[in-house]
């Protein structure tokens, strides 16, 4: 092991809060995990492939489809009129997002048809040979292009306010205004998007998807086709990856496979090649964060106003929610006693944005990190110390309420920054640093240590709820399953260890099964941070249900009071006469008639949410985090090294703490490339030209820091009654890796002896950081 080794919690003796490894991860390093893909393929499987627009915006004036007919293998083309439902894929209600292009085509790679053939070659092969011909419409593809052509929101935006912050602008001693332009993000789940679907007989389709929201599906296919949802039955054991991705972009492969499949009465298979995955599929929002701060002569906020606009494209997709979380998010950690903070989800003509990784939750921190960036360039102070002036106080101290009234009960972020500052000896580091800055002219080093405040819980309130199925058989082995879906993150592991824990048996005694509609209904996307919390509470509340069943009937059935039954390392103890193992206890329930099944529920209490006032509580809790990022960069390229980062993050008691250490790390690497080597570009033609690994960078494991050390908050345990006083952990370290932006800034600063702002926006590529430095130099 190198310097990068990380540090856990030691091992808790019991099932749950014990480091485990991921259930399939000696599947995954074999190869040996089945995936959609992998799955024996039925007797007469057919291929489907898309029929894509080549223009950004335009009417479709003629389509000749005759060649795609007629070409090798193809059984059917699909088109507009061939949908039996509706012809509409549209997350919620906004019906914006037809399943296939009609007669307008609004972002270049549009399905305008589908081809249904013998081979996924052929199907691929006839869909290039159609002839469309269009008359071209205006358009355009980013955020600038969209306010100056007065495009419309695709939803309405959002306000929160709290205080006077127009007025009290000019109150303040300094004001500063600015803008930071935050790139969006591919996901780049290493398994594309795919759909299988097998006709039933009458209305019946069964459909296994590569999706976050097997639900969703279920709701899309009956749509589509025109059936109950009863008749649609979706399967999910896992994904190679989803990052929020597959949360509503999988709806148009499914749609399709499923209409293909009962029209021709054989199985059909979806799956898109790299390149059509990335030019067809939503992204992160992209963002221009305009801003207007207020402070004094220490740098703390008086007042702040600031406006949100993103990249959202041709429809409405999640856009309306991401973008409100990007204002929930948007005041950091950080207390603003006057705040005004507003949304703009504009409509542009490319692919429709959707879900990724803390949900518009980074965008709006880091606006809110750039202005205390701002303060700190303005005033000469280290921006760690304009963080902690500007921190959230204790509950009641007045500096504890957020832009959307929720007051932060749970606040432990100033501990968290002190331990890590302390641990990670940043005040002598960035000392050296400073004293290295003076006499390097070429290789410049950077230091920043940025904090996480990561509010949990869906900000729809309905979606704060899931369902699980529990099944002991009479030779003790249980049957687990529920709504959340597995996408390496290691969901089941998690609940699996719950299940375990409450009838203190061993893991490998709980079978974790696929998630499927038929199993436990109307669930909620496994996102938002939240499918632990939700699932592992639902799979409790059956155990919970079953456990009582079996201690009432042993009560009775050997006469002895209920406290004196004991459930024990896999066994139970019953009273002082008798002492048998799990299995035999079960054995004997099920000959007592007890009843060994239980469905269980879970709704997040608390919270409540009023969009249209602005004023709620959409989270039921917070998670925190901090670190600590070293970068050095080399002046004439650009070009730069992580040389080291070091994280503290909070957790609360961690279900899994092996677990929790690979998502902290993992997020941490996706959020670093998303600020730094990740960019999407769409030339004039509105033709996204990142569109493939040859052409989008994403970080390789040469990129990550150098030093790399990741620890649990050792302390800490969720103030709520959480699934074992654990916190969420998929989301929040995420945006760890602003830490690594805020360094590259304090490098490029050093070239004008830190007196001014850099004003680096993301992501920070080579060239990016070249022309800040070159600008400086200018300016200074």
């Amino acid at each position: 092991m190198d310097k990068a080794r990380s540090e856990t919690k030691p091992v808790i003796s019991g099932p749950m809060h014990a480091a485990r490894a991921h259930d399939s991860a000696h599947k995954h390093v074999a190869g040996s995990a089945d995936y959609i893909d992998d799955m024996p393929e039925p007797a007469g499987l057919l291929h489907g492939a898309l029929g894509m627009a080549d223009r950004a915006h335009a009417q479709i004036v003629a389509i000749d489809l005759d060649a795609v007919r007629a070409a090798p293998g193809v059984v059917a083309v699909l088109t507009s009129r061939d949908v039996p439902g509706i012809n509409d894929i549209a997350s919620g209600s906004h019906h914006d997002e037809p399943l296939i292009a009609d007669r307008l085509v609004q972002f270049h790679g549009q399905v305008i048809f589908a081809v249904i053939a013998e081979t996924r070659d052929q199907a691929r092969r006839a869909a290039r040979l159609a002839r469309i011909d269009y008359k071209d419409l205006p358009f355009w593809t980013d955020i600038d292009g969209a306010l100056q052509n007065g495009a419309p929101l695709v939803t309405p935006g959002m306000t929160l306010k709290r205080g006077e912050a127009e007025d009290e602008l000019d109150k303040a001693d300094h004001r500063i205004a600015g803008t930071m332009r935050i790139g969006g993000q591919e996901h780049f789940y290493l398994e594309g998007q795919i759909a299988l679907a097998i006709p039933g007989e009458d209305d019946d389709v069964a459909v296994w998807s590569s999706t976050q929201h097997p639900s969703e599906i279920q709701h899309i296919v009956s749509h589509v086709l025109a059936v109950p949802s009863n008749a649609v039955t979706v399967h999910v054991r896992r994904m190679g990856g989803g990052f929020g991705g597959k949360e509503t972009q999988g709806n148009q492969f499914a749609a399709l496979a499923a209409i293909a499949a009962k029209t021709l009465k054989r199985a059909v298979k979806f799956r898109p090649d790299r390149d059509e995955d990335m030019a067809v599929t939503g992204k992160r929002h992209d963002f221009r964060c305009d801003y207007d701060v207020a402070f004094d002569g220490n740098g703390v906020i008086h007042a702040v106003n600031a406006n949100f606009a993103a990249r959202c494209g041709y429809s409405a997709d999640l856009s309306g929610p991401v973008t409100d979380r990007a204002l929930f998010h948007a005041d950091s950690s950080y207390f603003f006693p006057h705040v005004l903070l507003t949304s703009q989800p504009l409509k542009t003509h490319t692919c429709s944005n959707t879900a990724y990784r803390g949900f518009g939750g980074p965008q709006g921190m880091v606006g809110g990190e750039r202005i205390i960036e701002e303060i700190a360039y303005h005033r000469g102070v280290d921006p760690l110390e304009i963080r902690k002036r500007n921190f959230y106080g204790p509950t009641g101290s007045g500096r504890d309420v957020t832009p959307y009234h929720q007051r932060v009960e749970d606040n432990i972020i100033a501990r968290v920054v002190e331990e890590l500052e302390t641990s990670c000896d940043y005040q002598a580091r960035r000392r050296a640093i400073l004293d290295f800055n003076r006499t390097s002219p070429v290789i410049k080093k950077g230091i920043a240590l940025t904090p996480v405040k990561f509010g949990i819980s869906f900000t729809m309130t309905a979606f704060n709820q899931a369902g699980a199925l529990v099944h002991i058989y009479q030779d003790g082995s249980i049957h687990l399953n529920h709504g959340g879906t597995e996408m390496g993150q290691g969901l089941y592991i998690k609940v699996a260890q719950v299940i375990a824990d409450c009838f203190q048996v061993d893991v490998e005694t709980v079978k974790i099964t696929a998630t499927t509609t038929g199993k436990v209904p109307n669930t909620s996307a496994t996102a938002a941070s939240s499918g632990s919390d939700l699932n592992g509470m639902a799979a409790y509340d059956a155990a919970r249900q079953i456990k009582e069943r079996l201690i009432a009937w042993a009560a009775e059935r050997f006469d002895v009071a209920p406290d004196e039954i004991e459930f024990r390392p896999n066994r139970v103890k019953i009273g002082t006469k008798h002492d048998m193992p799990f299995a035999e206890f079960v054995h004997h329930a099920y000959f007592g008639r007890v009843q060994l099944s239980a469905a269980g529920f879970y709704k997040t209490p608390k919270i409540h949410w009023d969009r249209a006032a602005g004023r709620g509580t959409p989270f039921y809790y917070f998670a925190y985090g901090a670190a600590c990022s070293e970068v050095s960069i080399d002046t004439l390229t650009g070009e730069y090294l992580m040389e080291r980062t070091d994280i503290l993050h909070d957790v609360g008691r961690s279900l899994n703490p092996a677990i929790d250490i690979g998502q902290i790390e993992g997020g941490f690497v996706q959020g670093m490339g998303w600020l730094t080597t990740e960019e999407l570009w769409w030339d004039d033609k509105g033709r996204l030209r990142t569109h493939a690994p040859s052409t989008y960078k994403i970080p390789l494991a040469s990129d990550r820091p150098k030093i790399f050390n990741t620890r649990l908050v050792p302390w800490s345990e969720n103030a709520e009654p959480t699934i074992g006083r654990s916190k969420a952990v998929g989301e929040p370290p995420f945006m760890l890796a602003i830490s690594v932006l805020e360094a590259l800034s304090m490098a490029v600063a050093s070239v004008a002896d830190y007196k001014t702002c850099p004003r680096l926006d993301a992501p920070a590529t080579p060239e990016r950081v070249l022309m800040a430095v070159e600008r400086l130099k200018a300016e200074r």
